[in-house]
């Protein structure tokens, strides 16, 4: 299941929260691993198995290691962990597209395919692999102490607010509140954490449902049917669409979080109105970017190696890995290789450039970012460059496109939330809602908007089927 979904919003939510507020503290982590393990279950209950196995022998293989001195038995161990964790990745996600690029090349070298029935994918199996990763390294490197039960270590990685799609948790940023949460079980951070759901709810259901519902018919035109602004238009709406889908369920991620007494890193900071593609990825799915630093780049050699030329391939091969991770898909790739060489490119000499454009240099990032989301929603590297290449070409077609009467106004609305922080009152009132204290009048007024946006978002609920959530399949 899903945030956004009845089900959850109605059923479980509820039953979940009067469960844990009634339950005596001691057995709030054991009610928050079963809500998880249910809450799993109910979307891939196949898969929970795998999930509850991996976990299970990773538990023992870090207490292990973390218990011997040798250390050639622990870079044993730590390379078991991984052989493990990435093994299931690459079967489960990636073992079809190998498969179908390897039937492709001896088809036409004459020779009979590989047989292969095709796997299906389990629910956040990118999110959680690179959880379990951070914690074998992170005890590894002695960065933390390994926890000191299973259900706790089980808890860490299934935890419900982060399993689907992050943000993704390093071990070391969560691990004592596993044990400890006081510092924010609180009514002020209680009632912050329930705010920051439904902003996400309003986000993910008001701005990018509507605008999804326009970006599926678009994307789905054959590219001789497609006219240029029509192709603007959809890629557009798609930049905006993703941002407000995916930032507002790490909204909700959070925010459900907090309500429980953790506190999880953000993951978006305003990511439309970066300088460039460098600052673009400080603000854009952070966790990852973090993740990508500290278990990729930096084990390269980082910003230390002898050679400018590593350095740049170092970082290039990063993005490639990321673009690899969201997708087996060519165009994932491509999408990764894209962004990883505009970071190239801005280290070579474009970042001076961009410098004395000043904050207007978000035009340039909003319009390249524009044109990778294009790779990123078609998947197939075909239809995706035909895609481009119809917004780049001039071509007056009626693409039979009709927009919903609200289509044009939730757009604006994106493109509103988006750039507001542009200006400093944007940026004072996004410090106001997310960050600093709360005064009664405050809270009232929060309130008032916020339960109006809630049943607004309820109707657009029940009353549709319609529903997505792009980073539900990764």
């Amino acid at each position: 299941m899903v945030f956004s979904s009845i089900i959850f919003l109605f059923y479980f939510l509820p039953v979940f929260f009067i469960c844990y507020f009634l339950v005596p503290g001691r057995y709030k982590n054991a009610l928050i691993l079963l809500g998880s393990i249910i809450f799993y279950a109910w979307g891939a209950p196949r898969f929970i198995f795998v999930i509850l196995g991996t976990t299970l022998v990773d538990f023992f293989l870090v207490r292990y290691m973390a218990a011997t001195a040798s250390r050639r038995i622990r870079i044993t161990l730590l390379c078991c962990s991984l052989l493990l964790n990435l093994g299931l990745l690459f079967y489960f996600k990636y073992s079809n597209f190998f498969i179908e690029n390897l039937n492709a090349v001896l088809t036409v070298s004459g020779i009979k395919p590989v047989s292969w029935v095709k796997l299906a994918l389990p629910i956040g199996i990118s999110f959680y692999t690179f959880e379990t990763i951070t914690y074998v390294v992170d005890v590894f490197r002695k960065v933390h102490e390994p926890l000191k039960r299973f259900w706790d270590y089980q808890l860490y990685i299934i935890f419900f607010p982060k399993l689907i799609a992050g943000p993704i948790v390093r071990f070391h940023d969560i691990a004592d509140q596993v044990y400890d949460r006081s510092a924010y079980e609180t009514s002020e951070y209680r009632l912050k954490g329930l705010y920051r759901f439904f902003i996400g709810l309003s986000k993910k259901v008001l701005i990018a449902n509507v605008l999804g519902q326009a970006v599926d018919p678009i994307f789905g035109l054959p590219a001789d049917q497609l006219g240029t602004t029509t192709a603007w238009i959809g890629a557009i709406a798609y930049t905006f669409q993703i941002y407000f889908d995916f930032s507002g369920y790490s909204d909700m991620a959070i925010g459900l979080a907090l309500m429980m007494g953790f506190r999880l890193p953000e993951n978006f900071k305003d990511p439309y109105t970066a300088t460039s593609i460098t600052d673009f990825w400080r603000r854009w799915h952070i966790t990852l970017g973090s993740w990508m630093r500290n278990y990729l780049y930096i084990p390269l050699g980082g910003n230390k190696v002898n050679s400018k030329l590593r350095l740049y391939f170092n970082l290039w091969l990063v993005f490639l890995c990321s673009g690899l991770w969201h997708g087996a898909a060519w165009a994932f790739i491509f999408w990764g290789a894209y962004h990883g060489t505009f970071l190239v490119v801005e280290r070579l000499f474009l970042s001076k450039w961009l410098d004395k454009l000043g904050k207007a240099s978000f035009i340039y990032t909003f319009f390249v970012v524009t044109i990778g989301w294009v790779l990123f929603r078609m998947e197939r590297l075909g239809p995706a460059l035909a895609y481009i290449g119809r917004m780049f070409t001039l071509h007056d077609i009626n693409s039979n496109w009709i927009p919903r009467p609200n289509f044009f106004f939730t757009l604006g609305c994106a493109a509103f939330f988006s750039f507001i922080t542009l200006v400093p009152a944007g940026r004072w009132l996004q410090e106001k809602v997310f960050y600093a204290p709360y005064t009664m009048r405050r809270h009232y007024l929060v309130s008032f908007v916020l339960l109006i946006l809630t049943f607004l978002s309820a109707g657009a609920i029940s009353s549709s089927t319609f529903n997505p959530f792009i980073y539900f399949r990764f």
